[in-house]
């Protein structure tokens, strides 16, 4: 009943229709030698929510207290779903005090989903309306914030995950998000190292845009002032 009441506020309309899909894909049945009702509970805690019942909860998004609704904005930056133990770096790293005590808030609204090690939005469509609370303009700069103070964290880490989180949240904010061009050297060279990380996991593909994106940094003239960082990133693309 808690699953339930999770995944639909409590709403009549949404709890019949919830608990009608759940019957249809076997997932809530009655065991006639058992004479009650069984469940399948990991299977219901990964079904996704009905798009009514999501549109439901997403309005809902608004009358949440400031600090919540902007930890699920921090949150919907990274994408629909995170390692709980990766939330944790991302409070410490990104200074975000109370991030997981405000996520565990969400999920007792209903927006997001816990399981034993991760954090997940409900619906596509929540996580969709919780990034959008913040200005495209203005998402650009906190994705390249994110990804400097994330680089700077990853240096005493060991965990190149989070080397990979930068650049990548580095890129989401693009080269308009620069604006110190003094800057552009540094983030040419942190995509530079997560495509040399990602080369070693054999994951050429992520390597490749890695290498482009660092290109993509460079300045105008960045032959003549940085060659040897614009040489390595183009032969490095090349055998991708």
């Amino acid at each position: 009943s808690n699953i339930i009441y999770r995944k639909t506020k409590g709403n009549p309309l949404f709890v019949s229709q919830l608990m009608l899909s759940l019957s249809k894909k076997s997932l809530l049945f009655p065991s006639l030698n058992r004479r009650q009702w069984e469940w399948d509970i990991d299977k219901i805690m990964s079904q996704k929510l009905p798009d009514d019942v999501a549109l439901f909860l997403t309005n809902s998004i608004v009358d949440l207290p400031s600090d919540v609704k902007t930890s699920i904005f921090h949150f919907s930056c990274f994408g629909a779903s995170l390692e709980i133990a990766f939330v944790k770096t991302l409070e410490i790293a990104l200074d975000m005090r109370g991030l997981c005590d405000n996520l565990d808030l969400a999920v007792d609204e209903g927006l997001l989903e816990k399981t034993d090690d991760q954090l997940r939005f409900s619906h596509d469509r929540i996580q969709e309306a919780a990034y959008n609370t913040v200005p495209a303009h203005q998402r650009y700069l906190v994705h390249h914030l994110y990804g400097m103070a994330l680089a700077s964290f990853s240096t005493t880490q060991s965990d190149d995950s989070i080397l990979l989180t930068a650049a990548n949240q580095i890129n989401l904010g693009g080269p308009n998000a620069i604006q110190d061009s003094r800057q552009s050297l540094t983030v040419a060279d942190i995509n530079l190292r997560a495509g040399k990380k990602a080369m070693i996991m054999s994951d050429f593909g992520a390597s490749y845009s890695y290498f482009s994106h660092g290109i993509s940094f460079l300045r105008e003239g960045y032959w003549q002032e940085h060659y040897d960082l614009s040489l390595e990133l183009f032969e490095l693309a090349a055998k991708c």
